[in-house]
């Protein structure tokens, strides 16, 4: 499924966006809405927990994952075990961020799962979930005979693909949602936060593009059959 061209540069690509990006989401929950907390009079403190964890784990931490099968200049089993933790973290820290969405509502009497970002991101994460739990179980343990992993290969590749996009998808549709309702209550529709959140959004998309780009071009020679013979 390799294209004509080598993913390792894009992934230098997708690590500086993937910084960039976390350090700007920081930015903004850290300088413009005040920090972050689980336990706070200020129920924003704790809702401010949900785009950090949400763009720094499923997004970026799930992007390293899929991208280390194409990056990481080690063995295949070991790659293997990366790919397999990374998502884990990835699944742990959006489980929180979304914990942290529930809570700040709950505190807050707000409406739960009102919205399209709230109802798609419910659905991601459980799909996310299911996908660790299939390929733990053919790929990793008990794991498949050959022909059955060589089978649900592919499958399990674009399912991750699709999921992962639809993660990047959401995760743009958040910023915007919550930009939104910041606009409404008074900031600046051109001011720098607002400015802030929609470049973060760009750089979120840019970040998932390039790794799914990675996933398509081909992997150093070393690693041709990383994912021919996971």
């Amino acid at each position: 499924m390799a294209m004509g061209f080598r993913a390792l540069p894009l992934t230098f690509l997708a690590h500086a966006l993937a910084i960039a990006g976390a350090v700007m989401v920081l930015v903004w929950v850290l300088y413009y809405r005040g920090g972050m907390a689980w336990e706070a009079a200020n129920k924003n403190l704790i809702f401010n927990l949900h785009p950090f964890l949400m763009l720094v784990g499923l997004i970026i931490i799930g992007g390293e994952a899929i991208m280390s099968y194409k990056s990481l200049p080690l063995k295949k089993e070991v790659k293997k075990v990366v790919h397999l933790v990374l998502h884990a973290i990835a699944i742990i820290l959006g489980c929180v961020g979304i914990a942290a969405a529930f809570k700040n509502h709950n505190e807050s009497n707000i409406a739960n799962l009102y919205s399209l970002h709230s109802w798609l991101g419910i659905t991601i994460i459980s799909l996310y979930g299911i996908q660790w739990i299939y390929g733990f179980l053919v790929f990793f343990y008990p794991k498949g005979s050959p022909t059955l992993r060589s089978e649900c290969l592919p499958w399990h590749v674009l399912f991750g693909i699709l999921v992962y996009i639809l993660a990047v998808g959401n995760a743009a549709l958040g910023f915007l949602e919550k930009l939104t309702f910041l606009e409404s209550s008074g900031i600046a529709k051109y001011g720098p936060e607002a400015l802030l959140v929609n470049f973060t959004a760009v750089v979120t998309v840019l970040y998932g593009a390039f790794v799914i780009l990675s996933v398509l071009g081909q992997a150093p020679v070393e690693d041709d059959d990383s994912y021919s013979a996971i």
